[in-house]
């Protein structure tokens, strides 16, 4: 296929398919956050105190997510050396093998401490995995996308998340009507075979980028290009850590730290938490392609403080609210927690982050910033535990807050980029750091 070719592709398809297999990996990752916050506990570590139990699930829970800035360091290299697309198949399988193997593992009833061994491994597995996806999946909608509307399908991809999620706090929802004991937990990793056999079918019928397909006829083809980019544009690396802490860090406080915590204090059932979860992301189907147009009218940065401000403002209340322990209340919170703290600030992140770098070395370099954050945000619902010990509510809402005033001050420090072309490669190319030479 030549490169006009591959403009002509219509970028709705190609968002779409984008979007539905990040859908698949995110249902895959986010049954693990909601397993670990109310089943692994007792599965899988051996103890009669409810807080040690959750911090040692959510430890696991961290550990995928300190894996998966070397997923997006494979990832960048490989995609910008190999393609987008090859990198988007690669990371799909091994989610979903590692996945589907966490639903048949045996519990420390059977096995004793190898048990919490492998359920480790594989979480491993699950963050290279995904740190491997995103990248990928949003540059296949951002670099096919006509110039002014890269906000909104660059948004498309960004809907697979709380896509992800609806499934996977639906399957939890089910499974727990339909099943008893460990089936209720082992089901939704189970089911998630199916969605994986989907998502490579559909994935399997797109093309390659189009800036991808060009930079190969050109030469562009760095031997390393992550390392480049970490050489280069190591400042913009660390300003979209800086920008994505208000976004995931909120997000799996608002989900993940609430689900365990309604229990621990013993405020409201946890199936409130699941349902707020479920409408803020069904809301967030909507609402990140409204955002994500926006920005192609306004700006990212608008959009973007949108996100960043309202965490700031939105810490206590939203737990004054959850404290109060009645249901609507709770659903209340959560949801509006998703669609305002998060999905602003992540339906700008795939055309914002893209349009920072090169195309020569911009899957590395979207992919090691916006999994760069994960290392921190995985840590958050276990620092958001600890904190309760120590401070009650208010730590974790004091967290909240301060995941957004670094990411509010941080975006006065990136330029805003909308409606400007995606930047051309950079000349001139390193010596030698060329393919071939």
């Amino acid at each position: 296929m030549t490169a006009a070719a591959a403009r002509r592709d219509n970028p709705a398809k190609v968002s779409f398919a984008s979007m539905v297999g990040t859908a698949v990996e995110s249902y895959d990752f986010f049954i693990y956050g909601t397993a670990s916050a109310a089943y692994f506990g007792a599965v899988f570590f051996h103890t009669g105190d409810a807080l040690v139990g959750v911090l040692a699930s959510f430890a696991t829970l961290a550990v995928g997510f300190l894996f998966r800035p070397l997923g997006g360091y494979l990832a960048g290299h490989y995609g910008d050396r190999l393609g987008r697309k090859k990198v988007l198949m690669w990371s799909l399988t091994v989610m979903g093998v590692a996945t589907v193997l966490v639903g048949v593992l045996p519990t420390y009833e059977d096995a004793g401490v190898i048990a919490p061994v492998l359920l480790i491994l594989l979480r491993i597995v699950q963050g290279i995995g995904f740190g491997a996806e995103w990248g990928g999946a949003v540059l296949m909608a951002v670099e096919h996308a006509p110039e002014r509307r890269r906000g909104f399908f660059g948004a498309v991809p960004q809907i697979g998340i709380p896509a992800g999620l609806l499934l996977a706090n639906g399957a939890f929802l089910l499974s727990e009507a339909m099943f008893e004991g460990d089936w209720v937990w082992r089901a939704p990793f189970l089911a998630s075979v199916v969605m994986v056999a989907a998502g490579m079918f559909i994935r399997m019928r797109i093309a390659e980028s189009p800036e991808f397909t060009e930079m190969k006829s050109g030469n562009e083809i760095l031997k390393t290009p992550a390392l480049e980019v970490m050489r280069r544009d190591w400042r913009i690396i660390v300003r979209i850590i800086a920008l994505r802490l208000a976004e995931t860090g909120g997000y799996y406080v608002t989900t993940s730290f609430l689900l365990s915590y309604v229990v621990l204090a013993s405020l409201t059932d946890k199936e409130n938490v699941l349902i707020g979860t479920m409408v803020g992301s069904a809301l967030g189907l909507v609402s990140h392609l409204a955002f994500g147009a926006l920005s192609d009218r306004i700006g990212r940065k608008p959009v973007f403080l949108i996100g960043s401000i309202f965490t700031i403002v939105f810490g206590v209340p939203m737990f004054l609210l959850v404290n109060t322990g009645a249901g609507i209340a709770v659903v209340v919170a959560v949801a509006l927690g998703l669609l305002f703290s998060h999905d602003p600030i992540f339906a700008v992140e795939s055309s914002w982050f893209s349009e920072q770098f090169s195309r020569e070395v911009r899957s590395s370099g979207i992919s090691l910033g916006y999994n760069g954050a994960s290392v921190v945000a995985g840590l958050l619902p276990f620092v958001a535990t600890a904190l309760y010990g120590v401070m009650g509510w208010v730590g974790p809402a004091l967290l909240f807050m301060a995941l957004g005033v670094i990411s509010t001050v941080a975006a006065s420090f990136v330029p805003e980029t909308a409606p400007a072309r995606l930047a051309s490669p950079t000349p001139p190319v390193v010596a030698g750091l060329k393919e071939g030479i």
